[in-house]
């Protein structure tokens, strides 16, 4: 046990006790909360620095570049389905030429933006919620989360805590590519399941 470990220790061991002040009141002050707490995150630290700690090594995906539309074959406010990056119910994904500039979007107006169709909160089905005098997704009809597709589909409100995993997109000519997903789809450890 090293000097710092001895000293959090002795702090810790100084604090009252219930029999000094009797069964069920309150007996810690901020400050002897402060040094426990301090204690118990000291020793942790020094576990964890000791060697006992491992690596997690980090994971680059990379995601398959698809051909999912025509920028000359999209009307403003009419969104267009497709499955990306894999195939399946969580993988159903949206197409949408909004009218107006968006985080992320690719175009002439860098309009075009397309995002993943299952809620971040319980996995709610969004296909067939966009609303286009808001430029939204949502509301889900499990518990009405509902997301700007201008902003990287920032949860607007609901229950959800995280944004609508944006699929990124590329232009070549005038095809639209999807080449990845910007946040984590529903359900998933990560986003490529194959």
């Amino acid at each position: 046990m090293t000097h710092q470990q001895r000293t959090f220790a002795a702090e810790a061991s100084r604090l009252p006790s219930k029999r000094e002040h009797g069964v069920g009141k309150c007996v810690m002050s901020r400050r002897n909360f402060l040094l426990s707490s301090g204690a118990a995150t000291a020793v942790v630290m020094v576990a964890a620095s000791s060697g006992s700690a491992q690596q997690i090594p980090g994971v680059v995906a990379t995601y398959p570049r698809k051909l999912i539309g025509k920028l000359s074959a999209l009307k403003t406010d009419e969104p267009v389905g497709f499955e990306y990056p894999d195939e399946g119910a969580f993988a159903r994904s949206v197409l949408i030429k909004l009218g107006r500039e968006a985080g992320g979007g690719i175009g002439p107006q860098k309009d075009v933006v397309a995002f993943n169709n299952t809620c971040t909160h319980q996995g709610g089905e969004l296909a067939g919620t966009y609303k286009a005098d808001t430029k939204s997704l949502g509301a889900c009809p499990l518990h009405l989360s509902t997301y700007d597709l201008t902003r990287h589909g920032i949860l607007i409100s609901g229950q959800a805590y995280q944004s609508l995993p944006q699929v990124l997109l590329e232009l070549e000519g005038d095809d639209i590519y999807a080449v990845g997903v910007f946040g984590l789809i529903y359900g998933r450890f990560d986003n490529l399941q194959g």
